[in-house]
């Protein structure tokens, strides 16, 4: 039994803070926290047990995180706010020896730039701190890798393509809106691509590729080449992939709505001059569009995500093997009032957390979630709502 602070009451940390409370066996306490106090109440409030309060913090400030792990003395940080705030929370957890773990990496605020070397150059002082720090623990990234480790684990003698794929079919009524903060989101997509091919990373335009592909209980659904950030770990933990892709899924009126956000200027995530003062088109924007966390009441339809992987089996033949779960949007909603996009970033995050706090997942140092075990990780996901699939040589479709 430990106590946990959740950082961030967005629709992530909403469905974090409802699956810690379902186990006080691990979580005996859950203090969620963000700069905003009345959001982080009415999250507790909607759980309705003791063992959950609140406090605010400014996850920008290393003081203020500080001050707030001091107090509560957490036996772990659950780490669900903005990507930015990732290195400033890491140097609160080692002044104050708690534990860490996200489920995005760190990115500047004035660049679009996804990369893990600013996480992984704290390895060392984790280590010799005691500390483990878990990266990476939602579903893209998070499930994703952990789907690869066991088809290494259990099927595999050498991995050689990996393709990530994600399907959202849901609809939510709304004529634009982004499933998680439109900030974050829109920096995502309007990045360009990166694909892993034969030791290189091949640089595209962003959603310059793109091909049909058929989802579980969903059917065809036009497919995007991104850059996404579990290809750079999981070409490292396993050198025998020679190609290593992540896709996903946008409807053309999604497509048509970005790109004229982009045309416009909105999507700019520099400072321009509006009546005297300095704001940033895209925090602009995200003020104005839907809030994710209001989605998903109206929210109908699955997501369907995991990894199409094929190679040499454990024998030296080859096979192709497909991983994924499907979660639907409604489920979701009645179990945490957020939609599936939000669940399916936050069961893993508690399963992460539960991995560390039950010593199933206890290693000082930055780690990528591959790098655990993955059989009790996917079976608590498993058991939490997000029950997962297998299909041996099928049609990988790509």
């Amino acid at each position: 039994m430990a106590k946990v602070i959740i950082i961030g009451a967005g629709g992530v940390g909403t469905v974090v803070a409802h699956k810690c409370a379902q186990h006080p066996e691990v979580f005996s306490e859950i203090v969620i926290a963000s700069r905003t106090r009345s959001k982080c109440d009415a999250v507790a409030a909607a759980i309705g047990k003791p063992n959950v309060t609140t406090d605010t913090v400014d996850a920008d400030s290393v003081e203020q995180l500080c001050e707030l792990f001091r107090r509560h003395k957490p036996a772990m940080v659950i780490n669900v706010a903005l990507p930015y705030q990732d290195l400033t929370i890491m140097d609160a957890c080692l002044e104050c020896g708690v534990n860490y773990l996200d489920t995005a990496n760190y990115e500047p605020r004035d660049v679009a730039h996804f990369e893990y070397s600013w996480q992984w150059a704290y390895r060392e002082r984790f280590e010799k701190a005691g500390l483990t720090a878990i990266l990476g623990c939602g579903f893209d990234p998070g499930v994703s890798g952990v789907f690869t480790a066991y088809a290494a684990k259990h099927y595999f003698s050498a991995m050689e393509t990996l393709d990530i794929v994600d399907c959202n079919a849901g609809n939510h009524g709304k004529a634009f809106a982004t499933n998680f903060n439109p900030e974050i989101n829109i920096r995502e997509i309007t990045q360009n691509g990166r694909y892993y091919k034969e030791g290189k990373w091949v640089v595209t335009k962003p959603l310059e590729f793109h091909r049909t592909l058929s989802y579980p209980n969903i059917g065809p659904r036009e497919s995007y080449l991104l850059y996404h950030e579990e290809l750079e770990s999981l070409v490292l933990n396993f050198p025998t992939i020679k190609q290593a892709r992540f896709w996903m899924t946008f409807g053309q009126e999604y497509l048509t709505h970005l790109r004229v956000i982009q045309d416009i200027g909105m999507a700019r995530i520099d400072e321009v001059e509006y009546n005297g003062q300095k704001i940033v088109p895209l925090q602009f924007l995200k003020a104005v569009l839907p809030n994710p966390q209001d989605l998903g009441k109206n929210y109908h339809g699955e997501t369907s995500i995991g990894c199409r992987i094929s190679g040499k089996d454990k024998e030296g033949k080859p096979l192709t093997y497909y991983i994924y779960n499907n979660c639907s949007h409604e489920e979701a909603y009645k179990e945490t009032g957020m939609q599936a996009v939000s669940y399916t970033t936050g069961v893993p995050a508690m399963c992460g957390a539960m991995m560390f706090l039950t010593g199933k997942w206890n290693k000082p140092g930055v780690h990528n979630v591959e790098e655990f075990d993955p059989d009790p990780f996917l079976t608590a996901v498993a058991e939490n709502g997000l029950p997962w699939h297998e299909e041996l040589n099928g049609d990988l479709e790509l």
